[in-house]
């Protein structure tokens, strides 16, 4: 993993920082709130009060005064105990020079210990369309699994289809009831869609309802697969639920839990002793009839992830599924596994308004927008942004309207805007130098702009250690208004020639990381619009 350019600043400080007695203490620079109190400050001196035994200003004058490096032209003390930072214009010019040389793979490689990770997201019940709500996961998990690669892991995409159970039993009899003209069953399904699925089959309405199950599942399936194709969430395996019954894997694991002693038996059933592994309560793993239960088939789940290689298995589950966290690390526990390699990250759900109300989201009572009618109103790119633009335990107010809006009131053509005014720039342009002039000392709003470009690197990585691709949403949107600012301030061409040859660097450079920001998101980065 190479130093970021911010990390390279922060090199020569933290060297003066082990010389005045705190060797191994990092710098951790930070944008002061006040641009005119430097480029950058660290509090290191802070920390090193109570170990040096002396003032944090006396330790941050020590600090200060052995900063040796030629990106830094300064180091003033402020305050209880700061050093504040100013880059010289090398610095600057080093920054768009990286971004250049490393192209698209600039910001990547972030991983300190690179990991097979598998990630399973979006997973239901084949029993209808994907819907709008359910495409948070879909949204969530794919920018996931984009950032893991991105700092360097080696990824595999997942769906595991529910496709055992009763839910699956009501599905099949709901379309062979409409096929018939007869009500569904109670609890059954009553989209509008279940009418044409049970038509697209073709099946004798008198059918056995076995038929009617794996047909209609099927047909499910493949319509799960083309939209979240068109979505841009792509997986690498789909998993079928069934086949951990039909392969042994489920009577495996239940044996497997009782070797290891975490089970016990009441009232003719089979418990898992999960409240003694963290979960709130114990499971029942096989009913008193001898069926094993839907916790049965979780074990015998994560026995196939991680016994497949994946150094952590990532499940992406909706809130309603918050006791799954307890219940899934202490089924690892049981199975004799370290229950990180479980990583559970949970997702609120969205809400949906359309024309200052909200939009309902049921298969079951059929009125749900599905994920295919928002793309057809929003398109593809908004959905992708609007449905990560928030930290994943916020709940997201999704506004059709906004969204659909062709203005700068619309977050993801604001930043689309700033990718295509910068290759409108580079198509007028004559000249076509690598980097920027020698001599080039950038103006205030270019400053703001290349520190942008240049903290980069640390978002992604903290976007992918925290599980948190809104932190890339959130750079996009700033590194845009950065941009727009740039433009309003800075003519590009025609300026003198050294000035133009930098602008246009810097132009080029920051094309390149808004293309990779909102591809790590799912969004394209268009050349026109």
């Amino acid at each position: 993993m190479s130093r970021s350019a911010v990390q390279e600043l922060a090199g020569p400080v933290e060297a003066a920082i082990a010389e005045v007695g705190g060797d191994g203490v990092q710098a951790r620079l930070e944008r002061p709130a006040d641009p005119a109190h430097g480029d950058y400050a660290t509090a290191a001196a802070l920390q090193l009060a109570k170990p040096l035994r002396a003032a944090p200003r006396q330790i941050a004058e020590w600090i200060a005064e052995r900063i040796d490096s030629p990106f830094i032209a300064s180091a003033q003390v402020a305050g209880p105990g700061f050093v504040n930072l100013r880059a010289t214009p090398a610095w600057y010019r080093h920054v768009i020079g990286r971004v250049l040389a490393e192209d698209r793979r600039y910001g990547g490689g972030a991983a300190a210990r690179p990991q097979k990770i598998q990630i399973e997201y979006v997973s239901g019940n084949p029993t209808g369309p994907v819907t709008a709500s359910t495409a948070r996961n879909a949204a969530y998990g794919d920018s996931l699994a984009r950032l893991f690669e991105f700092a360097g892991h080696d990824v595999q995409r997942e769906y595991y289809f529910n496709d055992a159970g009763r839910q699956m039993d009501l599905f099949g009899a709901s379309l062979r009831a409409r096929a018939r003209g007869e009500d569904v069953p109670e609890d059954g399904y009553r989209g509008a869609y279940i009418e044409d699925v049970a038509r697209g089959l073709g099946l004798d309405p008198d059918a056995p309802a076995d038929e009617w199950r794996a047909r209609g599942a099927a047909a499910m399936v493949e319509d799960i697969k083309r939209t979240l194709t068109r979505f841009r969430a792509g997986f690498d395996r789909w998993f079928l639920e069934r086949s951990l019954y039909e392969d042994g894997s489920v009577a495996g694991a239940i044996e497997t839990v009782r070797g290891t002693g975490h089970t016990y038996e009441k009232d003719g059933a089979l418990w898992l002793r999960s409240s003694e592994l963290g979960d709130d309560k114990d499971r029942v793993l096989v009913r008193s009839d001898g069926t094993p239960t839907y916790i049965a088939g979780d074990l015998a789940y994560i026995v196939s992830k991680l016994e497949r290689g994946f150094d952590v298995a990532v499940y992406v589950l909706g809130s309603d599924h918050h006791g799954y966290i307890g219940r899934l690390k202490a089924g690892a526990i049981a199975l004799g596994y370290d229950p990180d390699r479980v990583d559970i990250q949970i997702y609120q759900f969205v809400k949906i308004v359309e024309g200052g109300k909200a939009v309902s989201a049921s298969k079951r009572r059929g009125a749900v927008l599905m994920l295919d009618e928002l793309l057809d109103v929003i398109g593809i790119d908004a959905a992708r942004y609007a449905l990560v633009q928030r930290s994943h335990d916020q709940v997201i107010e999704l506004d059709l309207e906004l969204w659909a809006a062709q203005n700068a009131e619309n977050p993801v053509y604001y930043c689309q805007y700033a990718h295509a005014r910068i290759a409108a720039i580079l198509r007028n342009a004559e000249r076509a130098e690598d980097g920027p002039a020698p001599g080039w000392t950038p103006e205030p709003a270019e400053v703001e702009l290349v520190k942008h470009l240049a903290e980069f690197p640390e978002v992604v990585a903290e976007a992918a250690e925290w599980r948190g691709p809104h932190r890339i949403v959130a750079y996009a949107q700033d590194t845009a208004k950065s941009f727009h600012q740039f433009y309003k301030q800075c003519r590009v061409l025609g300026e003198a020639p050294d000035v133009e040859r930098s602008r246009l660097a810097l132009c080029r450079a920051t094309g390149l990381v808004m293309a990779t920001a909102l591809g790590l998101v799912g969004v394209e980065a268009p050349d026109r619009m």
